[in-house]
């Protein structure tokens, strides 16, 4: 039976792909200098609920990131999953890590 986290450890990151349309967004240009072309265009975040519900929180305009609400196609676990769940501490240093990591592949990433 595999062990269950303690109960602190229930923050999670999460990404979200967002539609190629995000690229004429000027901030969002003047924050990814180096995007690769063909590489995604992301958003990276954390959150103390299911990654799931804050996606759909996203888009119905709740606490919400504006590009993610804008332009916020879906969630790509295959990203995040290895990672959740965790403290609150190792969430927020992980969604900065995450983004970091995910630009530096290419990508056009948003982290706020």
């Amino acid at each position: 039976m595999a062990k269950r986290p303690p109960r602190s450890h229930h923050h999670s990151v999460y990404v979200v792909e967002l539609a190629d349309q995000v690229w004429n967004e000027p901030r969002f240009r003047k924050a990814n200098p180096d995007y690769q072309l063909g590489k995604p265009f992301v958003y990276v975040g954390m959150t103390g609920v299911d990654p799931d519900l804050r996606f759909d929180k996203h888009k119905a305009g709740i606490q919400s990131n504006r590009y993610v609400f804008d332009y916020g196609l879906r969630l790509l676990p295959q990203l995040y999953e290895c990672y959740n769940p965790m403290p609150y501490d190792g969430a927020r240093d992980m969604e900065v890590e995450l983004a970091i990591a995910l630009r530096e592949a290419g990508y056009g990433v948003w982290q706020a």
